[in-house]
């Protein structure tokens, strides 16, 4: 179920708890963010090694924030998720809820597009790697939150519907979250930000629908 889409709790991120860094650890970690950012943004996967070399620090100390390239993507994803991570349902009704989490979620996702884009391209030439034997000992770059986001939003549904029945659902309205929709329906569909969130909300609403009715 899990494969790459990893379980993870919005109070940790890649596995480890959050933790606050002050001083001059935490501003040369945000000089590197920054300069990953900034390379992903423009349609690059960053390296370690380039993430120094953009941001001043020599190859050392960015191994020392940074193990690995998976490791940094992670870290700028989280970044680039910023409010999703931290979204909270405030309805109880299981439609406000998935529409309030795609109006958060969508438009962030389209803002740092590039970013997302760049990361599943890591994930996809991981995959090929891994299936030709040439990935080695490299980390893997997880995708994650998706899951704990969707059970989360379509909890209510829980006490009306089996275990197996909210897990598909939940497993369904994630076809309409994430950069994946916007690369079908504003890169082949040629829609634009307003009409693909459009296009699905209304996807969500037909598949909870379904559910509830299929619920009684």
């Amino acid at each position: 179920m899990y494969h790459n889409d990893m379980s993870v709790s919005p109070k940790t991120r890649n596995g480890k708890p959050k933790t606050t860094e002050g001083g001059a650890r935490a501003r040369t970690r945000k000089l590197m963010l920054d300069a990953a950012v900034e390379l992903m943004q423009s349609g690059l996967t960053p390296s370690v090694n380039s993430v120094a070399g953009v941001a001043g620090v020599s190859r050392a100390t960015a191994y020392r924030y940074f193990a690995s390239e998976a490791e940094l993507v992670h870290a700028v994803v989280d970044e680039a998720l910023g409010p999703i991570l931290d979204w909270a349902p405030t309805s109880g009704n299981v439609t406000e809820r998935v529409a309030d989490l795609l109006a958060t979620a969508i438009p962030r996702i389209d803002e740092f597009e590039a970013t997302f884009k760049a990361s599943l391209r890591l994930s996809l030439d991981q995959w090929a790697r891994r299936r030709a034997g040439t990935l080695g000992a490299e980390p893997l770059f997880t995708r994650g939150y998706r899951i704990d986001l969707m059970m989360n939003a379509t909890a209510p549904i829980a006490g009306a519907v089996t275990p197996a029945k909210h897990l598909r659902l939940a497993q369904a309205l994630s076809l309409v979250y994430g950069v994946e929709v916007l690369n079908v329906l504003k890169d082949i569909w040629g829609l634009n930000l307003t009409e693909a969130q459009s296009v699905a909300q209304w996807a969500a609403a037909a598949l909870i629908k379904a559910a509830e009715a299929e619920a009684g």
